[in-house]
């Protein structure tokens, strides 16, 4: 089965999901050659070993800031991470970047939907359920957290998707970048900034 995989194959799917050599090839192996189903196994096998470090402190990371718009957006961000080794490397810094600039471009206002306040809730869950009025109780309650879940996907940072690639969600970005480097990386707070906000 070996010979089936090629050093090609191998590099493709490395080029395309950022998994390491050995993980890209194993996937290769385990589904036969078949590289939409590696890609796939590759992405659940990020999200358990994301979910396994989730728990894990990190204390170390970065405080990156970006200024867009001629001066007129700026956001700074504290992103963390396990270790200073994994700090100083490139590519997390590249994601501190990258998070900045989406932070810039779609104006999150939470991190995630637990940082929402109970009001801000019960205010969205108010006008979801008007805009629902007269439709049958079951219905309602989906119409209801349909309408919250697409809110906190405009307003909640992990939520959004990626600017840069409107396919995943920041918290998947998050999840394969915690799969490569292997430790435990949380975006911690930001503050945007609007001239005349």
């Amino acid at each position: 089965m070996s010979e089936q995989i090629t050093a090609q194959m191998v590099n493709q799917l490395r080029s395309r999901t950022g998994a390491g050599i050995m993980d890209c090839k194993r996937a290769l192996l385990n589904t036969n050659g078949k590289f939409e189903e590696a890609i796939d196994l590759l992405k659940k096998e990020g999200v358990a070993m994301a979910a396994k470090k989730a728990g894990r402190e990190a204390r170390e990371g970065v405080i990156e800031s970006y200024i867009h718009l001629g001066g007129k957006v700026g956001v700074l961000l504290e992103l963390n991470c396990e270790t200073d080794f994994v700090a100083k490397n490139d590519e997390f810094k590249q994601l501190a970047k990258d998070i900045c600039m989406h932070i810039a471009a779609a104006s999150p206002l939470y991190t995630t939907r637990e940082d929402v306040p109970d009001e801000m809730v019960d205010k969205e869950r108010s006008i979801a359920e008007a805009q629902a009025e007269g439709k049958p109780k079951a219905a309602i309650d989906r119409i209801v957290m349909g309408k919250l879940d697409k809110w906190y996907s405009q307003f909640c940072l992990l939520e959004q998707s990626f600017v840069k690639n409107q396919d995943q969600s920041i918290n998947d970005l998050l999840t394969e970048k915690i799969a490569k480097m292997g430790e435990n990386i949380i975006v911690n707070r930001f503050h945007r900034y609007q001239l005349g906000d």
